[in-house]
């Protein structure tokens, strides 16, 4: 089930004979499959019945022990999106109905770090990525097909100020070099609409939570601070508000944009929950001290100097999206110890002992 398309072609062949078998099936491409979204995205597919190519250059965050290599209807090709030769290859090879972009750098404190990692990899491979669909395009004659760019609420900016919850058609005001290089990406497949009739659609998410979720982030730096018997790192005041959503639910969204998105328009997809990073960190706390029995005098919330650009709020209207059918399934509090418990039992199998110690980053002067 792992395939790499530069080797031979007598080889290739036969691996791809076991395709033939399942051609009625539907075939989706995820980039960035073995990243947080992404995989959760993946399991959700292939309990679907869908047939998942998942393009991954593999990179720290990525999570190779995700899938089993004979997961069944499933295939991984390691590749970077600026080899836009071999995304074609890949393309023409599978003939999907639909890609899923959620190849991205995402942590915020390291684009404040290195700024050019994430312009390269969030806006520059969205295009090779996206040139190489307007090239298969012109050969694959597919009216229905979809590219779905999974973008993020932060392209808008601070919502502290705004009196009404964001909308799709709010102006892009980004605060941090990683909202304005997820921004650019957005831009360009705006763009491509225009003028290519490119089928792309563009989703906006708040805050994601639950298993698979890299250590550097928020709720998982909560957890491993507690379990380590270390202070919890929090920015500033800790009063920065986040709208959170169960990584399952915003996956069932993205299935309801497969089957009823329609090209050229952006979704937003929201909870309606919105937390402070220091009631998040709290409830943690608290989680801790009656399933684990955790002194909370241990860990103590330790705030520390506040990242440049902070935004203080980020809440969207998701309206739209619950136009398709689509709504929230998930009890945050119930999710939120679910994903405690997940951490508990399986950081030390999923992640590595360097990732595990990983400082957080973006404290800069």
């Amino acid at each position: 089930n792992h395939i790499d398309l530069d080797i031979n072609e007598i080889t290739l062949k036969k691996k791809l004979l076991n395709f033939k078998r399942i051609n009625f099936m539907k075939k989706v491409i995820v980039t960035g499959g073995l990243g947080f979204i992404g995989s959760n995205f993946i399991n959700l597919l292939l309990n679907r019945g869908y047939f998942v190519i998942n393009v991954d250059k593999v990179s720290y965050s990525s999570n190779e022990n995700i899938f089993n290599k004979k997961t069944k209807n499933y295939v991984f090709i390691k590749n970077n999106l600026f080899n836009s030769d071999k995304n074609f290859r890949i393309l023409k090879k599978f003939k999907p109905i639909a890609i899923f972009n959620f190849a991205a750098e995402s942590h915020v404190d390291r684009s404040i770090d290195n700024p050019d990692i994430f312009v390269e990899n969030n806006f520059l491979s969205t295009l090779k990525l996206v040139e190489a669909v307007r090239k298969y395009l012109k050969i694959k004659k597919n009216k229905k097909f979809k590219f779905i760019q999974i973008s993020t609420d932060e392209v808008y900016g601070d919502s502290v100020n705004k009196k009404i919850k964001t909308k799709e058609n709010d102006p892009y005001e980004p605060s941090s070099p990683y909202a304005s290089s997820k921004a650019s990406g957005d831009l360009l497949i705006k763009s491509y609409v225009k003028t290519f009739k490119f089928p792309g659609i563009i989703t906006n998410s708040c805050n994601n939570f639950g298993k698979f979720q890299n250590v550097e982030k928020f709720i998982p730096t909560v957890i491993l601070s507690i379990l380590k018997k270390r202070n919890i790192p929090i920015y500033g005041n800790g009063l920065q508000k986040r709208e959170w959503i169960f990584v399952e639910d915003h996956c069932e969204a993205l299935i309801y944009i497969l089957k009823k998105g329609k090209a050229g328009e952006s979704y937003n997809i929201g909870s309606g929950v919105v937390k402070s990073n220091l009631e998040v960190a709290n409830k943690i706390k608290n989680y801790f001290s009656k399933k684990y029995f955790y002194n909370k005098k241990i860990s103590k919330i330790k705030k520390v100097i506040d990242r440049p650009g902070h935004d203080r709020l980020y809440n969207l209207n998701s309206t739209k999206i619950k136009s398709l059918g689509w709504k929230i399934k998930s009890n945050f509090d119930n999710k939120l110890k679910c994903t405690v418990d997940w951490y508990v039992n399986n950081a030390l199998k999923f992640f590595s002992k360097k990732s595990l110690n990983l400082k957080r980053l973006g404290n800069l002067k």
